[in-house]
């Protein structure tokens, strides 16, 4: 019989299928009728029985055993002369090349057979144990993949070897996905390669029908129909109905009078658990998901990882169970709602549900593959308390995660194991927090950490969030002082209360005793009295239902990300004194005056008019302008930051279009720089110490004894604004301010716990509205099908994927490990490649400052002349030893001794280590600044730090494919003009004079680089130097135990920037403001009648409060 088939390396040719279906028949003609045999394929190995269908599907997708070349338990005879020993099948034509071979197909078996591997090892698994019951999904199942096998083993057209139909499709529907194209362009590239192949091609002729081809490689979703008016979904027990139970309402609409068959209103439900256990279907991925307990660097004091935080740990301890297997998943749910139509329409609200996994380690952990939609909750407005309806089927498939788990196949173990997971808590921006808590963020108790202990009092125009005097301690100075409020603190802070004691305090609250769900009319919160306890609370969140909710240290987070923009927005507008945004108003001075606080700054009356004094935290408008010119000025690294400038209007005086990340710079880096050269030492100092609260707050490090100093600085920050700012511009978001450091404590770094990572996936689902008339069912259908996309491109190993493509910054390819770091840098040079030949005496000078810099690099210091000296004597010795052979002399010492060709390469930028560098030149006109740079060395017997900036970049190429390349930099004067230290993380440095101009040369592998803003205090050649730790750039050594399969620098392009490491912090309460007005810039005066009379209203009272649904 032949067996040639058995080794054709392409399983769904047709040889390869003829010979498998002939190897079926030859084993049922052997088998009495009976339709169950052993299968042979390679991961069956003859220990299992399948039904002969299954059999032939697993020969097509694993393959035959090499080494079964007798069929002898499929009815083969064995010979007297043989003996049963199973030998491989010879391979004359191992070694050449397939010229005919299916290019591509390795990947596609790997993609079906890891697919069909996880789906029926779990179904084998459940008939074992008595769950086999759901024999309808599991033909269904078997049918689909039926139909992906056979699509599969289709030829693009006769004859073609290169393509099968779902090859080519995978791929093309993968460029569409990456190069966003739009349906329509994809139908027309369908049609023209349709005239283009050869006739009797396989290929769709639509997006449409390939859609439908590749519909059984994603995951479906359900559409859940829903009450217009939100109170319940037609689901389960209600999905025969026709009207909504609470409110009456129809489910369908209406067309001329006439009931139709169509839905109001429609939830999209994309099932998370085939999603999560099909990231274990995957080999790579499923070892990436033991990274917290197998790779994560663990060290004493550190946070560097969610499982790092006390709130992970504890899970762990009352729930042991889940800390045993590392595959156990924890969760993050976050939600938002964005307008699908961008600027057509501000009143539709569409709210995904988000879904992330904290297993992975961080340059995957948040990034979009790996973030799932459960829920596309509809318009147009927004659920607000209502989410909980729409959240049931998620939380029902937690509640199962958590109690039996679901059995899943780990492709990186081989074998199935019972996967649970644990909601760990939410991310969501204050309104939304509040829709998951029950919590109205509104009103005199607003704050969902303080609840009903939540200090406020009323104000003219606002509630004011003051008071964070009582986080200091009992004896401190302040709690004396009259200059906040005119009273002494003698409070202490509001006990935070626990999972637990908040749950029971809902059981008993008698507003909420019938709460029913829905917007039936007008359904505005019912006004309660002032003496009601916890009025805040309208209903119990549907996650008190998950039974380990209560349990949980930390399971709302305050997204640092929105408190970051609202005080960054409030202290930009109090600064410029923007109108209609500042928080120094007339109200906010009668606030002073009714509270007999800063005299200085009370209204004076004059005649029919009011006097306001300027006040010592407002620019005057000149300043303004300058203030502007230097935020024109200022320039980022690439990849930093926006170009912020173009957002500022001299016109109306402020600065427009600014995201959330714009905000992030600006308050942790710009704003208090550029305050320096307008106001009061304080003040700046005050902005300071904010900015670099956040700072350190917001690194990807985090230390415990860090944390502990920030929450005392962040209350002495806070108590220093008091006296600064008018106690109008303490809103909530400024007191959230003072939750930070705790949450950090028990939840870990905030990259993981922050809004940036949703924000940028609205985004992509906004760019999915293909048909404006049903924005939610084009999402829906755009985004599972990215989903197949995704899935498949970790198979694509031949085309560019989000996977496998290199990264804008990438420094290129390894350099051979040696024992000498100088040649261990990697690096890429970028731009025009001058060809220079060195002069003997330029070429001395680089040999000479080289070798000065391994010797450096080896602990020794060498005189000028025997430097000199060294070299020559150097190579000599080194020739010698080589020519006897001696095994000392390595390659890369060889190379070193004989130095660089003197044909060197001159280009005018240079990636290193992820990080972009160009000369001065290069830069010139652009809006980006990639010249700075600074480097550690020795000084009159003391290593300081040289900041310059690069004007050359060469490449020197050694023997044996060794190659350096050198910055050539000017380096700035630091010994005539002393660098001005202006607190523990800026300096400003002269820029006018240079020094060490004999020795310019510096190791590209030695460089750090920084970038200068100008100091508006000293002006002139001061330079206020900025450190840069780039944001997509994660060190192995400092993350994982286990560096396999790593980049040198594991990047990623989605993150907002981070400090690397939170470094010390400097808790100052030190003040001593007293000058409060500016006499040296004109007052305003006020003589607008309406102003005047708004001004006769008194405080807010306590009776008049109302809320409103979220």
């Amino acid at each position: 019989m032949d067996k040639s088939w058995m080794k054709l390396p392409d399983r769904f040719s047709q040889e390869y299928i003829a010979g498998v279906d002939a190897f079926i028949a030859f084993a049922l003609q052997h088998n009495g009728g009976n339709n169950m045999m052993l299968c042979p394929c390679q991961y069956c190995a003859n220990t299992t029985s399948q039904s002969a269908t299954l059999v032939r599907t697993h020969l097509i997708i694993y393959g035959m055993r090499p080494s079964y070349t007798k069929w002898l338990s499929h009815g083969e005879e064995a010979t007297i002369d043989e003996d049963h020993v199973e030998e491989p099948l010879e391979d004359e034509d191992e070694d050449e090349d397939d010229g005919d071979g299916f290019d591509g197909f390795d990947d596609i078996q790997d993609l079906l057979g890891d697919i069909h591997r996880a789906t029926t090892v779990v179904e084998q698994q459940e008939n074992q144990n008595g769950g086999g019951e759901n024999t309808s999904e599991s033909s269904q199942g078997a049918s689909r993949f039926d139909n992906l096998l056979r699509t599969a083993q289709r030829e693009l057209y006769p004859g073609c070897k290169s393509h099968s139909v779902l090859s080519f499709l995978l791929k093309l529907v993968h460029l569409k996905d990456s190069n966003h194209w739009s349906n329509k362009s994809f139908d027309m590239l369908l049609k023209l390669l349709k005239e283009a192949l050869p006739t009797g091609d396989s290929l769709p002729a639509t997006y449409y029908e390939a859609k439908k081809t590749l519909r059984d490689l994603g995951l479906d979703y359900e559409s859940i129909h829903a009450c217009f008016n939100d109170c319940v979904l037609f689901w389960k027990e209600l999905e025969d109905k026709d009207e909504c139970p609470v409110c009456k309402e129809s489910r369908w609409k209406e067309r001329k009078g006439k009931t139709t068959r169509i839905p109001r209103k429609v939830l999209r439900y994309m099932p998370l658990i085939p999603r999560l256990q099909r990231l274990f279907t995957n080999k790579e991925i499923a070892s990436d998901l033991r990274y917290h307990k197998e790779k994560r660097v663990v060290e004493e004091n550190m946070l560097r990882h969610p499982a790092d935080g006390e709130a992970w740990k504890h899970v762990d301890r009352i729930y042991p169970w889940l800390a045993d297997d590392p595959r156990h998943l924890p969760l993050g749910l976050a939600t938002d709602g964005f307008n699908p139509f961008g600027i057509m329409s501000s009143s539709y609200s569409v709210w995904p549900v988000v879904v992330v996994v904290y297993n992975l380690p961080p340059w995957r952990c948040m990034k979009e593959p790996f973030v799932f939609m459960p829920l596309l909750i509809p318009g147009k407005k927004g659920p607000g308390m209502d989410i909980d309806v729409y959240l049931r089927p998620v939380v029902e498939e937690l509640k199962l995660l958590f109690s039996s788990g679901v059995l899943t196949y780990d492709a990186h173990l081989g074998e199935t194991f019972n996967m649970h997971a644990v909601l760990l808590w939410t991310i969501n921006d204050l309104p939304a927090l509040g829709s998951l808590f029950g919590y109205v963020p509104m009103g005199y108790k607003a704050c969902p950490v303080c609840l009903d202990g939540t200090y406020s009092q009323p104000l003219r125009s606002k509630i004011g969030f003051l008071g964070h005097r009582r986080y200091l301690p009992i004896r401190h100075r302040w709690r004396k002082s009259k200059a906040f409020n005119g009273k002494n603190e003698g409070a202490l802070p509001s006990k935070e209360l626990s999972g637990n004691e908040i749950f029971a305090m809902l059981q008993k609250l008698d507003h909420l005793q019938g709460f029913k769900y829905g917007k039936k009319g007008d359904k505005k919160r019912k006004t309660l009295h002032k003496s009601v306890r916890w009025k805040n609370f309208s209903k119990k969140s549907i996650l008190f239902e998950l039974p380990y909710w209560k349990e949980l240290l930390l399971r709302h987070n305050l997204d640092v990300m929105h408190i970051e923009k609202n005080i960054a927005e409030s202290l930009l507008a109090t600064l410029l004194n923007i109108v209609g945004k500042t928080k120094d108003t007339l109200k906010a001075r009668m606030d002073l005056q009714d509270l007999n606080i800063r005299e200085d700054l009370h209204l004076q009356n004059k005649g029919g008019s009011l006097i306001k004094p300027h006040a010592c935290y407002t620019l005057s408008k000149d300043e303004t302008l300058e203030f502007f010119r230097f935020i024109e000025s200022v320039c980022f690294p690439d990849g930093f930051a926006a170009n912020i400038s173009r957002g500022v209007s001299y016109k109306e005086g402020k600065i427009t279009g600014l995201k959330s990340h714009d905000y992030h710079i600006l308050l942790q880096r710009i704003i208090p720089l550029g305050m320096r050269g307008f106001l009061e030492k304080d003040i700046c100092d005050t902005l300071l110490q904010l900015g670099s609260f956040f700072r350190q707050l917001c690194s990807k490090t985090l230390r415990l004894d860090v944390l502990e100093k920030l929450e005392q600085q962040i209350v002495i920050v806070l108590c220093k604004l008091e006296m600064i700012f008018p106690p109008a511009f303490f809103d909530l978001m400024v007191h959230l301010a003072v939750h930070l450091p705790q949450q950090a404590r028990l939840g870990g770094p905030v990259q993981f716990r922050w809004m940036f990572f949703v924000e940028r996936f609205l985004c992509t689902l906004k760019s999915m509205v293909s048909n404006r008339a049903h924005p939610e069912g084009s999402i829906v259908e755009s985004f599972t099908m990215k989903e197949c996309s995704t899935y498949c491109s970790m198979y694509l190993h031949e085309i560019e994927t989000r996977f496998n493509r290199e990264e804008r910054n990438y420094d290129g390819e390894r350099q051979p490990i040696d024992r000498f770091s100088v040649f261990s840098t990697t690096f890429r040079a970028i731009g025009h490649k001058d060809d220079i030949i060195l002069t003997q005496d330029l070429y001395d000078s680089l040999s000479c400052e080289h070798e000065d810099a391994l010797i450096a690099d080896g602990g020794g210091n060498v005189a000028f002349r025997h430097q000199k000296e060294f070299a020559t004597w150097f190579r000599r010795k080194v020739i010698d030893l080589r020519n006897q052979g001696s095994p000392q002399v390595s390659d890369c010492l060889y190379a070193l001794a004989i130095g660089p060709h003197k044909k060197v390469h001159k280009y005018s930028g240079c990636i290193v280590g992820g990080i972009r560098f160009l000369t001065k030149a290069r830069e010139e006109g652009r809006k980006t600044q990639n010249s700075g740079v600074c480097v550690e060395g020795p000084h009159q017997g003391q290593m300081i730090t040289y900041y310059g900036i690069l004007t050359d970049i060469y490449v020197l190429d050694y023997p044996n494919e060794r190659h350096i390349a050198l910055f050539k930099c000017e380096w700035f004067d630091l010994q005539k003009n002393k660098p001005v230290r202006i607190d523990q993380d800026f300096v400003s440095v002269n820029t006018g004079k240079k020094w060490y101009k004999d020795d310019p040369f510096v190791l590209a592998g030695q460089v750090g680089q920084v970038f200068y803003v100008p100091d508006t205090k000293l002006k002139g050649h001061w330079q206020v130097v900025q450190k840069v730790n780039h944001r997509h750039l994660f060190d192995p050594e400092n993350w994982n135990i286990v560096n396999e399969n790593v980049s040198d620098n594991a990047a990623s392009e989605d993150y907002a920037f981070q400090d690397e490491e939170a470094g010390d912090v400097l808790v100052d309460d030190s003040f001593g403001a007293s000058i409060l007005r500016r006499d040296d810039v004109c007052p305003e005066i006020v003589n607008d009648p309406k102003e005047l009379a708004s001004l006769k209203e008194g405080p807010i009272s306590h009776d008049v409060y109302e809320e409103e649904d979220l």
